[in-house]
């Protein structure tokens, strides 16, 4: 089964998705509605030599209609929604979420109560 994900920061990069899915993604751009983004400071080693970023963007739920998040979806198989959750560092949750084509997909955003750098 194929699932949905929604991107906005380092995911989107190349060298991310080769090392991470061993294959570049081809995804559609869309908007998270809700949100706005933030960075939050990464301390895995791994992770900042893949993305080459010691901080990375971050969606924080809001719920205004007016925050909008731009990005792209892309279609993952289980396995790569997987090796999704092993990229992203602790302070990253996935949810579930519908984005403004109206299509359900995934997200990584700002885990529960965490305060962002900025």
């Amino acid at each position: 089964m194929m699932e949905y994900l929604f991107t906005y920061g380092t995911l989107q990069q190349e060298t991310v998705q080769l090392e991470t899915y061993g294959r570049l993604l081809h995804g559609t751009v869309d908007h998270l509605i809700g949100y706005r983004l933030s960075t939050v400071e990464i301390s895995d080693i791994k992770v900042i030599r893949k993305s080459g970023l010691k901080h990375h963007p971050v969606a924080i739920f809001t719920g205004y209609k007016s925050d909008v998040v731009s990005g792209k979806k892309f279609q993952l198989t289980q396995s790569e929604l997987a090796a999704s959750d092993g990229y992203e560092v602790a302070e990253y949750e996935r949810v579930k979420t519908v984005l403004k084509s109206g299509k359900s997909c995934w997200v990584y955003v700002l885990r529960g109560n965490l305060i962002p750098c900025k």
